[in-house]
């Protein structure tokens, strides 16, 4: 999977309310990036920027025939379809920034998909379950896991998928540290592997 960022490509007062007085405003930011996924390959993605609605729907609302998109739902992968005669998936998933899921490209060219949207930004919460689940960080932002700031503890696990199977790391409460630094690029999902349910907290400005 290839990922070509342009974050911040526009920045915009949304519903400016300015007071001359207090000289104050609301600023929101927005940008896109581009995820290429291999002919006939996997990728796990991330939206990674927020929209109105953030359902397969509207953000993969035109991809070649046949492709599929896979949702892990803590136990299973539950599917859906696109078919290209009809424009629409046969589910409509979630994907809110956070989550995550697989994308399969059925046809024999490298298939490029855009998320556009709103950088999210102040204190973001992202709650991680007990067990296995699918998970990314809420911003556009590249880095190892622990740079992202994913809450760890003693035996917790991360899994990478390369194209043709996992990379793993595994954190070690006694160093504290991950014993493999995984890169996770930006619109890339990962799995995760907890004891306890947490909170994947962190505060974001675009400065």
């Amino acid at each position: 999977m290839r990922t070509k960022a342009l974050l911040v490509a526009a920045a915009f007062a949304a519903g400016l309310a300015t007071s001359m007085a207090q000289n104050v405003y609301s600023l929101n930011v927005v940008g896109y990036y581009n995820i290429t996924v291999p002919a006939n390959g996997f990728a796990l993605i991330a939206n990674q920027l927020n929209t109105t609605n953030n359902n397969l729907s509207a953000l993969l609302p035109s991809v070649p025939d046949g492709t599929q998109f896979f949702k892990f739902t803590g136990t299973s992968w539950e599917s859906a379809t696109y078919d290209a005669l009809d424009e629409r998936w046969d589910r409509d998933f979630s994907l809110n920034p956070g989550e995550g899921g697989m994308i399969k490209n059925n046809s024999s060219s490298p298939m490029t998909i855009t998320f556009v949207g709103e950088v999210l930004q102040g204190s973001l919460t992202n709650p991680i379950p007990a067990g296995y689940a699918v998970r990314s960080s809420m911003v556009p932002v590249a880095g190892t896991v622990a740079q992202l700031g994913f809450p760890a503890a003693d035996g917790d696990q991360v899994f990478k998928f390369t194209g043709s199977g996992w990379a793993s790391a595994t954190y070690d409460g006694l160093d504290e540290r991950w014993d493999q630094d995984l890169n996770i690029a930006v619109g890339e999902a990962f799995f995760s592997r907890k004891n306890q349910a947490v909170e994947w907290v962190r505060n974001f400005t675009v400065e």
